[in-house]
């Protein structure tokens, strides 16, 4: 099978992919989710004229001239409106969001006014008409659309909509991706490994990437070397629903190299295997149904780019979340050599230099380096059969933080 390009793997891994079906949650638990279906007002906002300050409700023509004296007839507190009407000489003391009585038509802050005891003030400076008033439906009216198909619900987003008198709204349902370490090599962080045997990290790197989308994940733990045990894992899977599996390492064509035939065997159709990108190369994708099965490398750096490149953007689309890549121009440090046929995706430090972005290569870029991707804020990406680089020429970046 030939290496498939970068381009043509994202686009056969995007290919007919919809975002999931709506689900309602209550508005306590819809951070961070993506609105489903335009999302309409049920009521006015404010619901009534209101008064913007704490101080009097008066009539604007009362006022016009201060010094003036004028009666008190009531109190207006946020929540219970004065009953009455206001007439010519009359106030109302009020406070911060409480309905403007009828008769009235500005409010006098209480710093320009002064209690002379017995049922009267005198106001110190004019109010005009309207001042200090927020109109009824000055934030919105009902009916009107607030928050549009896919608005990722933040802080303020989530605030509306219960101002908007939602206890609860319609979301897109979040990618599941059941995650499947494989190796008798592996095990888990806090174990004490063997002479032949390391640390699996992988997931947990995998399953920080499916999250920063908006994904859940689902760690299926390690699977030894061994087609049944594979088998039960990937099973878990479609018992538990998801919607993307992942396995790490086996994908590759050595002897050990079992998750192909186990996933060929449940059900899944080969699409790709094998890209023309480093690191990255034994990346596999396939479809069990409406699954989607991507075989990731066992190299944890290879493992981390792949996710970033291929299972963000599947997972933000599953999940009609926004995504694009973060790509800028920098200018290149260091001299870099002629690339072959396979996409590079370099691990490098960027920086801001003088307002231009520079990048510098890390030294040494073998896929096992984690500690150079952590440092890493960005990868300079080669295309295939680029001619050598000199420092100072300008290059591609992909930030990835």
């Amino acid at each position: 099978m030939s290496l498939v390009p970068v381009e043509e793997a994202l686009r056969r891994l995007l290919a007919d992919t919809e975002p999931l079906s709506a689900e309602t949650v209550a508005l306590a638990d819809a951070f961070d989710r993506v609105l489903a279906a335009p999302l309409a007002a049920l009521r006015t906002q404010p619901p009534f004229d209101a008064s913007a300050m704490d101080g009097y409700a008066v009539k604007a023509a009362d006022v016009a001239a201060t010094p003036t004296k004028l009666k008190v007839i009531g109190n207006a507190p946020a929540g219970r409106a004065f009953q009455g009407t206001l007439g010519t000489g009359e106030s109302v003391r009020i406070f911060t969001g409480a309905p403007l009585p009828a008769g009235a038509d500005t409010i006098v802050i209480q710093e320009n006014a002064r209690d002379l005891g017995n049922g009267a003030i005198e106001v110190l400076e004019p109010s005009l008409e309207g001042r200090h008033v927020r109109r009824k439906g000055l934030d919105f009216n009902a009916g009107d659309v607030l928050l549009e198909k896919g608005r990722v619900l933040d802080a303020a987003a989530l605030s509306l909509a219960a101002a908007a008198n939602h206890p609860a709204v319609a979301v897109v349902r979040r990618p599941l991706v059941a995650i499947i370490a494989t190796g008798d090599e592996l095990l888990p962080p806090g174990s004490t490994p063997g002479p032949d045997q390391i640390i699996s990290s992988n997931a947990y790197g995998v399953a920080a990437a499916a999250q920063a989308v908006g994904a859940r994940a689902l760690d299926l733990g390690i699977a030894p070397d061994q087609k049944d045990a594979i088998a039960s894992a990937v099973r878990q899977a479609v018992e538990a629903g998801a919607n993307v599996i992942v396995t790490l390492g086996g994908a590759s064509v050595g002897d050990h190299d079992l998750v192909h035939d186990v996933l060929t065997g449940e059900g899944m159709t080969l699409d790709f295997w094998k890209l023309a990108m480093r690191p990255g190369k034994p990346l596999m994708f396939g479809r069990m149904g409406a699954i989607r099965c991507i075989g990731l490398p066992g190299n944890p750096v290879a493992s981390l780019v792949c996710s970033q490149l291929f299972l963000k953007p599947l997972l933000a689309r599953l999940g009609d979340r926004p995504f694009s890549q973060d790509l800028r121009e920098a200018t290149l440090m260091t001299n870099i050599g002629a690339n072959d046929r396979r996409q590079d995706y370099i691990r490098a430090r960027i920086e801001l230099d003088n307002h231009k972005l520079t990048a510098t290569p890390f030294g040494t870029q073998d896929s096992s380096m984690l500690r150079t991707l952590s440092d890493a804020n960005g990868l300079i990406v080669r295309p295939p059969h680029a001619p050598e680089a000199k420092a100072g020429s300008t290059c591609q970046v992909l930030m990835l933080r």
